[in-house]
């Protein structure tokens, strides 16, 4: 359904080290930064990008908005959050672990970016 995901952030560097770490606990190679100064994260599925907002303005995160990633199974789930918390970002919602509701049973973990950009790991659960 999609081709990419993009976020703004105010803080390159500190964006590059953050998703380059939970990206990474999700097998995606590290970011690579284009002549635009935007980070890029390539997989067979798609393509998230972090980049500095081109009006000039600062950037700010989506409020009621949440980027979801899939993930293979809780213990991914778990060391991405880890790794979030690591490199700069901030646990928000409920700590990782089960919720079953209407979209069925699911492991799940939140985080906030550097620039408060809403990010969740997922693991649907048989």
């Amino acid at each position: 359904m999609f081709s990419h995901v993009m976020v703004g952030t105010n803080d390159l560097e500190a964006s590059k080290k953050f998703y380059d770490a939970i990206l990474g606990t999700l097998g995606i190679s590290p970011g690579f930064i284009d002549d635009n100064r935007r980070i890029f994260y390539m997989s067979p599925t798609g393509v998230f990008a972090v980049t500095k907002p081109i009006n000039g303005a600062s950037a700010s995160a989506a409020n009621g908005g949440t980027i979801g990633f899939a993930v293979a199974d809780p213990a991914t789930v778990d060391s991405w959050h880890a790794a979030g918390v690591a490199n700069g970002g901030t646990t928000c919602e409920e700590p990782p672990g089960v919720r079953d509701g209407g979209m069925g049973k699911m492991y799940l973990a939140y985080l906030r970016d550097p620039s408060g950009n809403k990010l969740c790991a997922l693991h649907r659960m048989g």
